[in-house]
């Protein structure tokens, strides 16, 4: 009974000095890095001993003592780097978005990318023996992937699966918490809002910062990616869907006992109601206009056609007789090619030629469009798709018709789009992937 109870006694005094270690931990963090203030607060550390080092579901720190005390006994400073590389987890998103991906990789890609912020930031209270090492892994992945963000990181591993021995190498360099609890998405929606919340305040908060300062380029890097607006593109898509009639058996309407009872009491004779068909949502007349100026290149532009291509095939969102116009434009309509069913949408994919290459006014396709509409061609036009670079000069007067304009990447510089008008930005990497018939998952 006595061993019992020393047990328990030597738990609660684990506990006790864990509990001081993150609270001293939690201090620096606010002491040194003023912008995590509210970032700090919304974690809320817990002993766990069913938990092997650390580990978040959004809301609470699991921790396990005994782990936490051998590896504060080792380096002083790894518990306010563990509470770091946590921290740095919610507010990159990285543990709302655990079922999207393949885990093992995304568990990689995550650890590397939020490792690679903090040593950017090169913070002495937070150092760790094997940094020198690890900065000199993350800045060959930096030529690699362009930038460090779990994103970048994750869609390289999907292209380039790792071996065995060098994800054991990546682990060990990168890794410090546990991701059980990522999968754990059912009660984690209010806390991602909260999520969000913070990390649009630190976007704000890092300018003063990092202001005179240098090593803030991967915390910059990776809240850009968390915090940037993501578009569902074929929910978008549709809004060009036009109702229509489109004859097919529709369940709900055939009376099969009608059917049946006519071919037992005729012979080979069924009786049919004349309702066979339903209306259903698909596209019929729509336009889809490619900037082929300079920066928007024909493997990038075929990307796009593909992804659209792919989106609207998959929905089952065609008509079996469909009107849509590709219009092909710099400061000037170069063609178009008018697309009447499924196999001239394949042949344009797989032979159409891209023409132009100059300048970019997005004014002309409007004005053409508005002869098109003039001259009948459209019997019911919903919307105009404009995929572009944004640099070019936008028509000052709305369409009677939606219109996407739609990006490759977001830059600040670019002219601003008129309000009545939907931005949609592209991921240049994931796009390319899904246009070639890859999954995210």
């Amino acid at each position: 009974m006595n061993s019992k109870l020393t047990e328990t006694e030597k738990q609660k005094k684990a506990e006790a000095l864990a509990g001081k270690l993150f609270r001293l931990a939690r201090d620096s963090v606010f002491m040194h890095l003023r912008f995590l203030d509210v970032a700090v607060s919304g974690l809320v550390p817990k002993p766990d001993k069913g938990v092997g080092t650390a580990a978040t579901d959004g809301r609470t720190i699991f921790y396990n003592p005994v782990f936490l005390l051998k590896e504060y006994e080792k380096e002083n400073h790894y518990v306010v780097r563990l509470l770091l590389h946590i921290l740095f987890h919610c507010i990159f998103y990285h543990t709302f978005q655990y079922g999207k991906m393949e885990e093992e990789y995304w568990d990689l890609a995550a650890d590397m990318a939020v490792e690679g912020a903090i040593l950017d930031m090169e913070l002495a209270f937070a150092n760790l023996k094997r940094d020198e090492e690890a900065r000199g892994r993350l800045a060959a992945w930096k030529e690699r992937t362009g930038s460090l963000t779990a994103e970048k990181i994750y869609r390289y591993f999907r292209k380039n699966p790792p071996s065995e021995e060098e994800k054991k190498e990546l682990k060990r360099l990168f890794m410090l918490d546990e991701h059980m609890h990522w999968k754990e998405q059912e009660e984690l929606l209010v806390t991602q809002e909260q999520w969000k919340k913070i990390s649009e305040r630190m976007k704000a908060d890092l300018k003063s910062f990092s202001k005179n300062r240098n090593g803030s380029e991967g915390l910059e890097k990776n809240l850009e990616e968390a915090t940037k607006d993501r578009y569902d593109y074929g929910e978008i898509l549709r809004r060009f869907t036009v109702m229509g009639e489109d004859i097919q058996l529709n369940p709900e309407e055939f009376d099969y006992i009608y059917y049946t009872y006519g071919l037992s009491a005729y012979g080979n004779m069924p009786l049919i109601e004349p309702l066979e068909y339903n209306e259903v949502q698909k596209v019929r007349d729509f336009i889809i206009a490619l900037d082929t100026s300079a920066s928007c290149r024909g493997p990038v532009v075929r990307a796009f056609l593909r992804k659209t291509y792919s989106i609207l095939k998959s929905a089952e969102n065609f008509f079996k007789k469909i009107n849509v116009h590709i219009i092909q434009c710099d400061n000037q309509v170069q063609s178009d090619t008018k697309i009447t069913n499924e196999e001239e949408f394949d042949y344009f994919i797989a032979n159409g030629k891209l023409t132009g290459f100059g300048s970019t006014d997005f004014r002309p396709v409007f004005e053409y469009v508005d002869e098109l509409l003039w001259q009948g061609e459209f019997e019911n036009l919903k919307g105009l798709i404009y995929f572009t670079d944004g640099y070019g000069i936008y028509p000052e007067r709305m369409p009677e018709y939606d219109v996407i304009f739609a990006f490759l990447e977001e830059d600040e510089r670019k002219p601003q789009v008129p309000p009545w008008a939907i931005q949609v930005v592209l991921d240049r990497d994931e796009m390319e992937e899904e246009a070639d018939g890859g999954k995210r998952e």
